[in-house]
C-alpha cells in the first residue's frame, strides 16, 4: 500500500477539487446589476478587478488548487485551501471598487456562481485536509473558534461592505439582529422544550414496551407531515386557543406569529429526541447494569451513574439532528409571521431581490453548519475516554 501511495501521490479528492475549481473559473465570478432587482450581467474572474490584483488572485487560486493535490501532506492541502480562499476573497473585495464607480448610483455587485463554486471548493479542500489530521474534539473546537473569529474580523474590516448582500444588511441591521434572535429562540427554544418532554418520555418508553409501541408510531406519523402543512395546521388550532382560552392571548398565543411556529418545531423535534433516548438506553451493556445492581444501587442511582453516561452520546446525536433540522425549518416561520431569517427570504422572493434572499439564507446555513460541528464535538466529548481522541 505504501508503494502504491508513493507511485500515485495525487489525492483523489484533491484532483476532483482541482477539476471543479478550474471549471468554476469559467463561470461568472460576480454579477453587476443596474439596481437591486434586475437580472444583471455576469463577469468572469479575469474581468472582475484590475490586472495586477486579478493576476495575484488567480495565481493564488491556482496555487491553492495545486497544493490540494498532495495525498501525503495534509498540512499542504490545508495551506492550499487557505491560499485559494484568500485569492477568492481578494478578487471579490476588489471587484466592487473597480466595477461600481462607472455603473451608476443604484448599481449593485453580487457574488456570482463562479464565486460560490470556488468558495465551496476551497472549503471542501480545507475540510478534507482537517480530516487528514484526524483532530480530536479540542482541536476541532479551536479550529472552529479560529474560523469564526476570522469571519468576524473579515466583516468588521469593511472590505466587503460594497457588495450587494452587505448593503442589504446595512439598510436592515436592526431588523437583521431581531430576526437572528427570533431564529435562535425558535430553534433552541423548541429543542429545549422537546428535551424536557422527550427525555423522560424516552426513558419511560425504554422501560415500558407497551408505551413504546404506542408512542413511537404516533411521533413517526407527525414527522411525515410536510412542514408547510404543519405550520398551516397550527394556525387555526392556536388561533382558536388564543381566542377562547383565558389569558392565552396575553402570553402570545395566536394563530399567526411565534407560537404556531414554535409548536410546529416542537412537534417535529419529539421523534428524534424520544427515539434516540430509547436507543441510547437500549445500548447500555447489560453487564454494566447488573454490576450496578450488585453494588446495591437503586434505580435512580443506576440511571444517573451508569445508564445516562453510557447512553449520552446517542441522546446527544438525537439532539444534533433536532437542532440542525429546526434551524432549517425555522425559515418557514417567516411565512406565518414567526420572524427569523425566513422573513428576509420570503421578502426577497416577493421582491425578486436575490441579495435579500441571501441575507436570510446565508446566516441560516452558517448557523446550521456551526451547530452541527459543535454537537459533533459534544457527542465525542460524551464518549467514554478510551473510545475518543481528545487531542
Amino acid at each position: 500500500m505504501a508503494a502504491r501511495a508513493a507511485r500515485f501521490p495525487l489525492s483523489p479528492p484533491g484532483a476532483l477539487f482541482a477539476a471543479l475549481g478550474l471549471g468554476s473559473l469559467l463561470l461568472p465570478f460576480v454579477t453587476l446589476r443596474a439596481n437591486r432587482i434586475v437580472a444583471g450581467d455576469g463577469l468572469a474572474a479575469w474581468a472582475t478587478a484590475g490586472p495586477g490584483v486579478t493576476a495575484v488572485a488567480l495565481l493564488a487560486i491556482l496555487a491553492g488548487l495545486a497544493c490540494g493535490l498532495s495525498r501525503l501532506r495534509p498540512w499542504l492541502r490545508m495551506l492550499g485551501g487557505l491560499v485559494c480562499l484568500g485569492g477568492i476573497l481578494l478578487l471579490l473585495s476588489r471587484a466592487a471598487s473597480v466595477q461600481l464607480p462607472e455603473a451608476g448610483d443604484l448599481a449593485r455587485l453580487s457574488p456570482g456562481a463562479g464565486f460560490w463554486c470556488l468558495f465551496a471548493v476551497a472549503m471542501l479542500l480545507i475540510a478534507d485536509a482537517v480530516g487528514g489530521f484526524a483532530p480530536g474534539p479540542r482541536l476541532r473546537l479551536a479550529l472552529l473558534s479560529g474560523a469564526l473569529v476570522a469571519m468576524a474580523l473579515l466583516f468588521w474590516s469593511g472590505v466587503l461592505d460594497d457588495l450587494s448582500p452587505l448593503q442589504e444588511y446595512h439598510t436592515r441591521a436592526s431588523s437583521f439582529w431581531t430576526a437572528a434572535s427570533r431564529h435562535v429562540a425558535l430553534a433552541l427554544g423548541s429543542l429545549g422544550v422537546a428535551g424536557v418532554i422527550g427525555f423522560p418520555l424516552g426513558i419511560w418508553c425504554h422501560r415500558n414496551a407497551r408505551l413504546r409501541a404506542a408512542t413511537l408510531p404516533v411521533l413517526s406519523f407527525v414527522q411525515t407531515i410536510p412542514s408547510l402543512a404543519m405550520f398551516g395546521i397550527m394556525i387555526p388550532i392556536l388561533g382558536w386557543v388564543g381566542a377562547n382560552v383565558p389569558m392565552a392571548r396575553d402570553i402570545g398565543i395566536a394563530g399567526i406569529g411565534f407560537a404556531p411556529a414554535f409548536v410546529a418545531l416542537l412537534l417535529y423535534s419529539l421523534l428524534p429526541v424520544v427515539s434516540n433516548t430509547v436507543a441510547g438506553f437500549a445500548s447500555v451493556p447489560a453487564p454494566a447494569i447488573e454490576a450496578a445492581r450488585g453494588m446495591g444501587m437503586t434505580m435512580g442511582q443506576r440511571l444517573r451513574a451508569v445508564e445516562l453516561p453510557l447512553a449520552l452520546p446517542v441522546i446527544l446525536a438525537g439532539l444534533r439532528i433536532v437542532l440542525v433540522q429546526n434551524i432549517g425549518l425555522a425559515v418557514i416561520a417567516g411565512l406565518i409571521g414567526g420572524g427569523g431569517f425566513g422573513t428576509f427570504v420570503f421578502q426577497g422572493l416577493n421582491q425578486t431581490a436575490t441579495d435579500l434572499i441571501l441575507l436570510g439564507a446565508l446566516p441560516t446555513v452558517a448557523m446550521a453548519i456551526v451547530a452541527a460541528i459543535l454537537m459533533d464535538i459534544f457527542v465525542e466529548f460524551a464518549q467514554p475516554a478510551q473510545n475518543r481522541n481528545t487531542t
